[in-house]
């Protein structure tokens, strides 16, 4: 798996943790929606982070609310979550510096045209 696509997944689990660890009772569409992810990807994700036991899911079929399935982190998932969240933030300030310097480059470049017109 190259870099890029390592990164990638890797902002995909923390937000699919993020989501889980603020609502453990949401549908796989529900998260997908909310990811904007297809159905199928978000499962083929979570298959894999329950895989890795950062996530667990329990069966709530028997309830009177029927949720049908809960997913809950793991304590190993927290701990993971949180290495997660450091590298995505880090990432985001990268991301952010980058771009700041960008539109500082073409701030410049439209000053200098203006003086030229």
């Amino acid at each position: 798996m190259s870099s890029r696509q390592a990164k990638l997944q890797e902002d995909t689990n923390y937000r699919v943790m993020r989501l889980l660890e603020e609502n453990p009772d949401m549908t796989q569409r529900e998260l997908a929606e909310r990811l904007g992810v297809s159905v199928g990807g978000l499962n083929y994700c979570l298959k894999a982070l329950i895989e890795k036991g950062w996530v667990k899911m329990h069966n709530f079929s028997h309830s009177k609310n029927k949720f049908g399935y809960m997913y809950l982190l793991t304590p190993i998932g927290m701990a993971e979550k949180t290495l997660l969240t450091s590298r995505f933030l880090k990432r985001k300030l990268e991301e952010y510096d980058a771009l700041k310097t960008e539109i500082e480059a073409l701030q410049t470049e439209i000053k200098s045209g203006e003086k030229i017109s």
